[in-house]
C-alpha cells in the first residue's frame, strides 16, 4: 500500500474554489488508477473523480461533472481536484486513493477496488 496525502482542503462560499492536493511524501506518485471520494456525515464514501496513470481517461461523479476537473503535476508528484463553483452540497471530507486495477473508458472503479487511503481533508461550503 501508498502513503497518500490530502491538503487543500477549507471553508469557503458557495462560488468559490478550491484546489486539494494528494501526495506521497518522497516520492513520485505512481498508480493505475487515482480517485477521489467524498464522505457525507453519517454516510458511505462516494465517488467524485478518477484518473488513469496517461491521465486520458477521466470520469466524473454526475454531481460535480463540468465544476471539478482531476489532474496530474508534470513531475508525477501530485494529483489535484481543481473544485470550482462549489455548493454547499459539496461539504464533505475528501479522500484521494488508489488502485492496482485500470480504468475502462466509461466505467469508474468501485470503491472496494481502491487500497491506498489518504486520511481525508474537510471541504466546508456555506451559502
Amino acid at each position: 500500500q501508498v502513503q497518500l496525502v490530502e491538503s487543500g482542503g477549507g471553508s469557503v462560499q458557495a462560488g468559490d474554489s478550491l484546489r486539494l492536493s494528494c501526495t506521497t511524501p518522497g516520492r513520485t506518485l505512481d498508480f493505475n488508477t487515482m480517485g477521489w471520494f467524498r464522505q457525507y456525515p453519517g454516510k458511505e464514501r462516494e465517488f467524485v473523480a478518477a484518473m488513469n496513470w496517461r491521465g486520458d481517461i477521466t470520469p466524473y461523479a454526475d454531481s460535480v461533472q463540468g465544476r471539478f476537473k482531476i489532474s496530474r503535476n508534470s513531475a508525477k508528484t501530485t494529483v489535484y481536484l481543481q473544485m470550482n463553483d462549489l455548493k454547499p452540497t459539496d461539504t464533505a471530507l475528501y479522500y484521494c486513493a488508489t488502485s492496482t486495477l485500470f480504468l475502462r473508458r466509461g466505467e469508474h472503479l468501485p470503491i472496494r477496488h481502491y487500497d491506498s487511503w489518504g486520511q481525508g481533508t474537510q471541504v466546508t461550503v456555506s451559502a
